[in-house]
């Protein structure tokens, strides 16, 4: 007796996990950091300076190794779907190196993968910049196989029923006596203004995004709880010249202003990050946390995404969906929230780079 095949994902012969990359040992670290400032023209010793965040963890950063977990878990999902399926990880900014991801791929004999990225929003930096990589990536590697990005994912129910619960059970911590009257403080990563502008293909989407998955998880929580909560969207980790404006408030500031607003409690919800990113345990675990300190909130952080089953499973739907779309047949596509789910090819001019056109696969312009 044939055994049944599992679900078609013709015409890709692989997945590739495409992320940001960091630092596994001291020494890393600033090469490390100059790779992502490359071209920017900031001196050594502003990067021995944002390296100390690293040194405080023991220049290693976390991601790497929870991009191993989610590789694992991903495989292990895919074949417990009964899908036969190489996946692979290249990094931006580290090893694995995209480009050397790439060659292996071509050595094993693939010749097309979808991409999913551990960004789930649009931006230059979170959209655009990975698709500069894997254009560059893909010229320095005679062979390349033909690479196709999965969407943005950012209101994909297996991105947000995840941070829902997660709030929930961060909520669970709080004391009853400020339980009922915390404040949501939905953190992401800061950008220019610039860029959050020219962000999608009208302009402005990555606080669009943003704000649009803050309301769904607060009515979400509502619904659960029976419980309004004032939410608020707020930003972390600013870098750059102080003459830039970007998006604000930043996190810090925003605590702050909360406890002269006379608020006793707070629940701080990442839903910039995929994962226990760097921006994470530094940023809102230790930086945040001294500030709610200092200025005597109750502050709880709720738990990313990480390896939970949905979003893993989410990475199989973002496959299937592609490759039903790629074969030419109608799909269904997953996403809540008031904005549906987001387009498979960029917009021409979609997130430009600030700094002038780069080639980029996986767009109209492409």
């Amino acid at each position: 007796m044939v055994a049944p095949s599992g679900p078609d994902v013709s015409p890709y012969d692989a997945l590739l996990l495409l992320s940001f990359g960091g630092p596994e040992k001291p020494e890393d670290v600033v090469p490390f950091l100059e790779n992502v400032t490359r071209g920017r023209g900031i001196p050594r010793e502003r990067l021995e300076a944002v390296g100390e965040h690293y040194f405080a963890f023991g220049g290693r950063s976390p991601i790497n190794d929870q991009n191993r977990a989610l590789l694992a878990a991903i495989r292990e999902d895919l074949e417990g779907a009964g899908i036969s399926l190489p996946v692979y990880w290249g990094n931006r900014n580290w090893d694995p190196y995209l480009a050397d991801t790439l060659a292996q791929m071509r050595d094993d004999g693939i010749t097309r993968a979808a991409v999913l990225t551990t960004s789930a929003y649009s931006s230059y930096s979170s959209c655009r910049q990975y698709r500069e990589n894997l254009a560059e990536a893909s010229a320095a590697v005679e062979g390349a196989p033909r690479l196709d990005r999965l969407r943005q994912y950012f209101n994909h129910p297996g991105f947000v029923e995840p941070v829902v619960d997660a709030t929930l059970a961060a909520l669970a911590e709080l004391s009853q006596d400020v339980r009922d009257e915390a404040v949501l403080l939905f953190v992401t990563h800061s950008i220019p203004t610039d860029m959050a502008s020219t962000s999608g293909p009208e302009g402005d989407a990555y606080v669009r995004q943003h704000v649009d998955v803050a309301g769904e998880v607060a009515a979400r929580v509502q619904a659960q709880t029976g419980r309004r909560h004032a939410h608020d969207l707020v930003y972390c980790s600013r870098s750059g010249s102080p003459h830039t404006p970007w998006l604000e408030p930043d996190v810090n500031d925003h605590l702050r202003a909360l406890a002269a607003g006379g608020a006793r409690s707070a629940v701080l919800i990442p839903v910039g990050f995929v994962s226990d990113h760097m921006e994470v345990v530094y940023d809102l675990d230790t930086e945040a946390a001294e500030t709610a300190v200092e200025v005597g909130l109750a502050v709880v952080r709720a738990a990313t995404p990480g390896v939970d089953t949905r979003f893993v499973a989410m990475a199989r739907d973002l496959l299937l969906e592609r490759a039903a779309v790629e074969r030419g047949e109608d799909v269904t596509r997953a996403a809540v929230g008031n904005i549906g789910a987001w387009r498979d090819i960029c917009a021409a001019g979609c997130c430009p780079n600030p700094r002038g056109p780069r080639p980029a696969l996986c767009g109209a312009d492409a």
